[in-house]
């Protein structure tokens, strides 16, 4: 077995899982062994009770009432806001813009912003290593425009080639649009630098931030993204929402994303006048419970601290790392000096898939497949990977459940 870890964690592991009801559940005879936390998250115990007590108590619409119970959920759904802004690191609450997660994000700024300022000849770029939420849009884009893709590419760690970035870079740029850490190998970029050297030629930039909101201490004020998208379910927050923040000054420079009620000023039967961000993109009855779930996991995660979160996450990420680079035949997919939260391995001897389901009968939950990331898999010439994902709430003992139940699987097909 690996040598140990000896960093302490920073947090008592055990009582934070008590908080998280699902992980006490047995999965095939077998403790559940929950490895599966870059896809989504589980919930603790206070953003189900918050969400259950909003609904059966408090629930009201936002924005439209004058009577009490809309006066006080409208006050909760902008506390939540301004919980998010403060999380991400922004004064101005109004920057924030709640959406379903970080795909509608990304598509909201493709659509307002690039259909409106990205002309033929013109130029997007991404990177090798992007999640296809983070390709398409930027493709169809590109399409419709006659615009072109230019795509950065990476290194054998799974590192981006930053040389190449810089040769890319020009007065056609418009757009670069980067993952903050990828979701198929753990990879975290050099976002800084890359919103830097963007800016410099005068293109805006989107950072796809799903990965990394809940392992990474973020500021947006010192990253200095126009853009930076997130999904509250891998953050222990409910699906069905999450949000992007935007410079103000772009926002206001931006046409609504979808139109209806709420995104208003004032309409006629010849003219309507849109109302400002955020108000602007958030058309229609929001997901209001939705959105309160995500404020109480944002109070959960800054009671724990993100520092001491990334701190026992990477001691976690360590451990896993050895453990698995003992395992014969093993073959780690992403090996970036620079990483967080995940290991993503192959072996030729059996299918990511059939690697899944074996896991399973021992109870460990991960996840088989391309990770909606198949130029990833292309580009380190694998059909897929299996891929487990630590969050603060796993041990290193789950750990070293999991290398046994990959040598037995292994084992069986040898």
């Amino acid at each position: 077995m690996p040598e140990t870890i000896t960093a302490k964690s920073p947090f008592d592991v055990a009582k934070i899982r008590e908080d998280f009801p699902v992980l006490s559940q047995k999965v095939n005879g077998h403790p559940l062994v929950y490895l599966d936390n870059a896809a989504t998250t589980q919930k603790p115990w206070r953003v189900i009770k918050r969400m259950e007590k909003f609904e059966s108590e408090e629930y009201g619409t936002v924005r439209r009432g004058a009577y009490q119970l809309s006066e006080s959920s409208t006050r909760m759904y902008e506390e939540a806001r301004q919980k998010v802004a403060d999380f991400l690191g922004t004064p101005d609450r109004n920057e924030i813009i709640f959406t379903s997660g970080t795909t509608q994000s990304i598509n909201l700024v493709a659509y307002s912003y690039g259909r409106k300022f990205v002309k033929a000849g013109d130029e997007v770029i991404i990177s090798n290593i992007e999640h296809h939420a983070n390709i398409v849009p930027w493709q169809v884009l590109c399409e419709e425009k006659d615009a072109h893709l230019k795509v950065i590419p990476v290194n054998d760690r799974g590192e981006l080639i930053m040389e190449e970035y810089e040769k890319l870079l020009g007065p056609k740029t418009r757009v670069v649009a980067v993952n903050h850490m990828s979701n198929a190998l753990g990879t975290i970029n050099p976002v800084k630098e890359i919103v830097d050297m963007a800016h410099a030629v005068g293109a805006k930039v989107l950072i796809d931030g799903a990965q990394s909101t809940p392992h990474l201490n973020l500021n947006m004020k010192d990253l200095g993204c126009d853009f930076y998208t997130f999904s509250g379910h891998k953050m222990f927050a409910p699906s069905g929402i999450g949000g992007l923040y935007g410079k103000m000054e772009v926002l206001k420079t931006m046409p609504p994303y979808v139109t209806g009620g709420d995104m208003i000023r004032q309409v006629t039967l010849e003219k309507t006048l849109y109302a400002d961000p955020p108000s602007r993109f958030e058309a229609g009855t929001p997901p209001i419970s939705q959105v309160i779930g995500l404020g109480e996991a944002i109070d959960y995660l800054q009671a724990i601290g993100m520092d001491k979160i990334a701190e026992y996450e990477h001691s976690l990420l360590e451990y896993g790392t050895k453990v698995l680079e003992e395992i014969e035949g093993l073959r780690l997919i992403g090996t970036a000096a620079r990483k967080a939260s995940i290991l993503s391995f192959y072996t030729d001897q059996i299918h990511p898939h059939d690697m899944v389901t074996l896991l399973d009968q021992d109870g460990i939950a991960v996840r088989g497949g391309h990770h909606c990331a198949q130029p990833t898999m292309q580009r380190f010439k694998v059909p897929a990977t299996s891929r487990a994902s630590v969050a603060f709430y796993n041990t290193y003992e789950e750990l070293d459940l999991l290398g046994a139940s990959i040598r037995r699987a292994i084992k069986l097909f040898s």
